[in-house]
């Protein structure tokens, strides 16, 4: 079966004509600011739409109908298009200048990672800043999501581009029509971060920090405008608990905020996933906050440091960074790898935990260690009870033997490609601590690790190849791992 290429050149022009007028949206808020790059971000948006509608005019004549393979072939293209042609901005305005870094850090926004190359982020002009911001926000509930509620007008299906890009294992729809489904979660997305920005407005945020923080938090991204983070804030306790709640709703499925919109308050609570989601994160909290409470006695940070002992700062740093790792938002109040070893291996063994299914979040996802565990638990009935057949159970229905294999060889694929990812990193010269850190963080999309990748420091320290291979790693996570790799098996470019 031959490749449709027109069709996937086509959405690649559709993509980067998306991409060009979000540019002229960055382009506008550095011309209102006048920082000095509001031509370099307008010549990055033209060349951008100009390649875009030339791909769509000299693919006019395609045939309309994207099948699994090429949906395939179309996000994880996607993902690369719209990140080689999202570092221009930095690179026409000189804010980085190299392109290894700029494609970083590109990527590192579009997977909604969060980690950053970049020394003194508060020094980059207003434009470059938003755009950095807006990288998130695009990514967070996926590129080719937005594309499919517009497909219609190509006359184009979207399901296997639904299929290929939503985050989690399962494909939760509201909707019959897909692209009535990608609307709606479009619409509380947006929705969210509105309602984030006005609130951290309110209580002491400038506008211009309040939306970029609002967009890096419902894609749980985690670049901020401060060098610091959100430890800037570390004086003002409601901006960092609106924070707190926001990236609570971003890390748990989408389609569960929609139901609680409709009134369907027992669905949200009956929803095990939820449950688990939620009861992960008061245990992982309560247990860090007694640590920091009896054993932490290292500042937060040089800005505004915590008083130790108070409860309440306890309390609200360690409910912050469980929710900024589980959901891998990647903000930081501080740097827990500085406050006991016990802490340290704790939020290193989060980073495998993830949000839940159809949230922005990375991760290996709630879902799939909860079918696993589930999994695991039966094993032992079915070894006393060699010919019964003992389903695994969620959401009181019987889950799909396929389902659950599928389940455990990504669990297997994800700890394979984490181990060849901190072996890589290693190699290429980065300590134990930092390299599994660094391949963690990146594969998860979490963003701060450990060691020379400390949450206060950043990945410029990394040589070029750690980079790109980092970049690979984010892209691979973000894309659910098999969107990606399936691409390097020679049995998918094999004729049918």
């Amino acid at each position: 079966m031959r490749i449709n290429s027109q069709i996937i050149f086509h959405l690649m022009g559709l993509l980067l004509l998306c991409n060009g007028f979000f540019m002229l949206s960055a382009a506008v808020v550095s011309g209102v600011y006048s920082d000095g790059v509001t031509l370099h971000i307008s010549l990055a948006a033209i060349i951008t739409m100009i390649v875009g509608v030339m791909a769509m005019f000299l693919t006019r004549g395609h045939k309309k109908e994207v099948k699994t393979r090429e949906g395939y072939i179309i996000v994880t293209m996607g993902w690369i298009i719209m990140s080689v042609s999202g570092m221009l901005p930095y690179l026409f305005s000189g804010a980085i200048p190299s392109v290894t870094n700029a494609f970083f850090e590109t990527m590192s926004g579009y997977t909604t990672t969060g980690a950053s190359i970049v020394d003194n982020i508060e020094g980059l002009p207003e434009g470059i800043l938003f755009w950095r911001s807006l990288t998130h926000w695009i990514g967070g509930m996926g590129i080719i999501v937005l594309a499919i509620a517009i497909l219609p007008l190509l006359g184009i299906g979207g399901m296997q581009l639904f299929a290929a890009e939503a985050p989690g294992p399962t494909g939760d729809k509201l909707h019959p029509r897909i692209t009535d489904t990608a609307k709606r979660l479009w619409l509380i997305y947006l929705g969210y971060t509105i309602a984030e920005s006005i609130l951290l407005k309110f209580a002491g945020m400038s506008y211009f920090d309040a939306i970029n923080h609002s967009m890096a938090t419902l894609s749980t991204g985690g670049f901020s405008t401060k060098n610091a983070s959100l430890a800037y804030w570390n004086n003002q306790p409601l901006i960092q608990y609106i924070v707190i709640l926001f990236m609570f709703l971003a890390g748990s499925n989408f389609v569960l905020s929609y139901f609680a919109f409709k009134g369907k308050i027992q669905r949200v609570l009956r929803d095990e996933e939820f449950r688990f989601y939620t009861g992960f994160i008061i245990t992982f909290t309560l247990i860090a906050a007694l640590v920091i409470y009896f054993q932490a006695h290292v500042p937060v940070s040089n800005y505004h440091p915590m008083v130790w002992g108070e409860g309440e700062g306890a309390f609200r740093h360690a409910l912050f960074q469980v929710l900024t790792v589980v959901t891998t938002t990647g903000f930081v109040t501080a740097d827990f790898t500085n406050w006991t070893p016990f802490l340290t291996i704790y939020f290193f063994g989060m980073m495998f935990l993830g949000g839940c299914a159809g949230s922005t979040a990375g991760g290996i996802k709630v879902m799939r260690h909860l079918l696993i565990i589930k999994n695991g638990v039966l094993e032992f009935k079915r070894t006393l009870h060699t010919n019964a057949v003992i389903p695994v159970r969620y959401n009181k229905k019987t889950v799909k033997e396929h389902i659950v294999y599928n389940i455990i060889a990504f669990f297997v694929l994800y700890m394979l490609l984490f181990i060849i990812g901190a072996l890589v990193l290693g190699f290429l010269g980065l300590d134990f601590e930092s390299a599994i850190g660094g391949a963690a963080s990146s594969l998860g999309n979490v963003g701060p690790a450990f060691g020379t990748l400390h949450p206060l420091a950043n990945f410029n320290s990394l040589p070029a190849l750690g980079k790109w291979w980092c970049s690979f790693l984010m892209l691979s996570g973000r894309l659910e791992l098999f969107t990606v790799l399936i691409l390097l098996t020679p049995y998918f470019w094999k004729k049918v």
